[in-house]
């Protein structure tokens, strides 16, 4: 199965992260995050798979998150209640996120792609 890349076409992470993955041959599936987000079951399976806190898959630095006032919010939150805010808008999905169906990275790190996706 190609790789899912769950990206936002304007997102500089993004386009690192396509660009990584062009250099070294690896095919995937682009996903517009805004125009076709993760479900809820998607969001909590990628979560589960990536083995990370569901709060690391917020896009902290987006205007969505600030107005939302979620900085805030996040501490008190439960699992569930995060993943329906994450699957309520592609905005606040921190991205690119890139999926195998078993494994799951977020964000672009190379080192971490290198591990990963080779």
């Amino acid at each position: 199965m190609p790789l899912k890349v769950y990206q936002y076409p304007k997102c500089g992470t993004c386009k690192k992260a396509l660009k990584w993955l062009d250099e070294h041959n690896i095919a995937y599936e682009s996903i517009h995050i805004v125009e076709n987000p993760p479900s809820k079951q998607e969001l909590a399976s990628l979560i589960e798979k990536s083995g990370l806190p569901t709060k690391k898959f917020f896009n902290t630095s987006g205007k969505k998150y600030r107005e939302l006032g979620l900085k805030d919010k996040i501490k008190e939150a439960t699992d569930n209640e995060m993943v329906e805010w994450l699957a309520s808008d592609g905005m606040l999905i921190k991205r690119p996120i890139v999926t195998d169906g078993e494994q799951v990275t977020v964000g672009f790190r190379e080192e971490l792609f290198g591990q990963t996706w080779k």
